[in-house]
């Protein structure tokens, strides 16, 4: 009866944290029909130099800023070296490799070390969660001298 009990229990709480990992995610926004992201420059493959200009591109969906309730409208977020897109459902991380440009910014300065460096991008919701399906240019290489 103990162990039957325990098992119960154990169930309970494993139930509940379930439950409360869920919760802890956020709605996802569907994608616009036809949504894109690019980068506009540098070219894939580019020699650049250690602070350079990265510039972005969009079709089939406006930019706003974060927290604008404007229906079908994101922000960029310039993933730098990262090899996996944020989880779906939750925010997109703001660090060094997840760079945030809630104010429907369109360019930005780059610094990075020198040596092969991967740059993507992914287009957030008011949020700054992915869409639904995710919203991400082509990674591209750039070589930093």
């Amino acid at each position: 009866m103990k162990a039957l009990l325990s098992r119960v229990a154990l169930a309970s709480v494993l139930m509940g944290a379930s439950v409360m990992a869920t919760a802890a995610g956020m709605p996802t926004t569907p994608a616009p029909e036809g949504a894109k992201v690019f980068i506009v420059s540098p070219a894939d493959g580019a020699t650049v130099d250690k602070t350079f200009k990265v510039k972005f591109g969009v079709e089939g969906v406006a930019l706003a800023p974060a927290g604008d309730q404007a229906p079908a409208t994101g922000h960029h977020h310039l993933l730098i070296d990262v090899d996996t897109l944020p989880a779906s459902g939750m925010p997109i991380p703001a660090d060094a490799n997840h760079v945030h440009f809630g104010k429907a910014q369109t360019e930005t300065e780059v610094t990075l070390t020198p040596g092969k460096h991967t740059l993507q991008l992914e287009l957030g919701d008011k949020n700054h969660v992915p869409f639904e399906p995710a919203i991400v240019s082509k990674k591209i290489t750039v070589n930093v001298k």
